[in-house]
């Protein structure tokens, strides 16, 4: 079995690379585990440039660009990360999910870019040497044990399991009415506030009895549509969360796309949704009334003219 774990870029498995991988290596009849961890220059093969760590990553894992200027780039520590994986299965937390297709994903740049050099007399060897490394890596076929997954398949994330953890171990009488679920909720949360009012040697964050910061950890402080369609940005622009445009924010994409917005209130999403879009329609549409108007009041400038005269072919009247 083959314990991972990954520090990356970022969350965006397309677009972000590895910084950091750590492998665990638990073997039939062995007692002690091998351990490897190599920290890894993350690199954009066909720009031929480092990807910069977003800044929100390096809060979380530590890691900062500057740390890994002299580290090798994932192709460069491939075989050896090859060796590992070979005949083993797999397990992580929560790594089927992002870590095992980033990993993958990795992989596959790889490849691409191994064969690309295929063509280059220089490194045709060497590259047709990567390829056949990466054609022994089959990482669908390993087995993935999930941590994660366990934790919450025995223990279930439910109300009852929430009432048992934080008020006093026993179930709640009628759950799964209405009225019992209720107050159930309101026993909890204030359970909650009580546990985690002082910080202590293993949980150092304090939940405070505010509507605002409670808000913001339920998560749908962000969210402008209840579906999760758009949330607020760190500034503070209505952005979208899915699809091919997942990212950008709404108001660039009405102005690049704006029939975007028309399939919006056509499609299969949720009337919130298509309300919040076309509130974002509207507003914009009006902001560029206003621009427009603007435009109009402010005296013609010499550019402007001249514009004119090029389109008219030197006639203005």
């Amino acid at each position: 079995m083959l314990f991972f774990d990954i520090e990356s870029t970022g969350l965006n498995i397309a677009t972000d690379g590895i910084i950091e991988l750590s492998f665990v290596k638990v073997l039939p009849g062995v007692e002690k585990p091998l351990i490897k961890t190599w920290k890894i220059k993350p690199w954009n093969y066909q720009e031929h440039c480092v990807i910069p760590i977003n800044p929100s990553a390096s809060e979380v894992n530590g890691v900062k660009d500057e740390d890994l200027v002299d580290c090798p780039k994932f192709i460069e520590v491939l075989p050896e990360v090859a060796s590992w994986l070979e005949g083993s299965d797999l397990s992580g937390f929560n790594s089927a999910k992002f870590d095992l297709p980033l990993l993958a994903e990795e992989i596959e740049r790889a490849r691409a870019y191994s064969k690309s050099r295929l063509n280059d007399p220089k490194s045709h060897d060497k590259a047709a040497e990567m390829i056949a490394c990466i054609d022994k890596i089959d990482l669908h076929s390993s087995r993935m044990v999930d941590v994660q997954s366990i934790y919450h398949h025995m223990e279930p994330r439910n109300l009852r399991a929430a009432y048992r953890f934080y008020c006093g171990g026993k179930d709640f009488e009628n759950a799964h009415t209405a009225e019992a679920d209720t107050l159930a909720t309101y026993e909890v949360l204030k359970a909650q506030l009580d546990r985690y009012s002082e910080p202590d040697e293993f949980q150092q964050e304090v939940l405070k009895n505010d509507v605002e910061a409670l808000s913001r950890i339920s998560g749908r402080a962000r969210n402008i549509d209840f579906a999760g369609r758009l949330y607020t940005n760190d500034d503070g622009e209505p952005t979208i969360s899915f699809g091919k445009y997942k990212g950008r924010t709404a108001r660039d994409i009405y102005a690049a796309d704006p029939s975007y917005f028309d399939w919006i209130e056509k499609g299969e999403f949720t009337l919130d949704t298509k309300r919040q879009f076309a509130l974002l329609k509207a507003q914009y549409r009006e902001e560029q009334r206003k621009r427009d108007a603007e435009l109009q009041k402010a005296p013609a400038t010499d550019e402007a003219l001249r514009a004119l005269q090029g389109k008219y072919q030197g006639r203005l009247f």
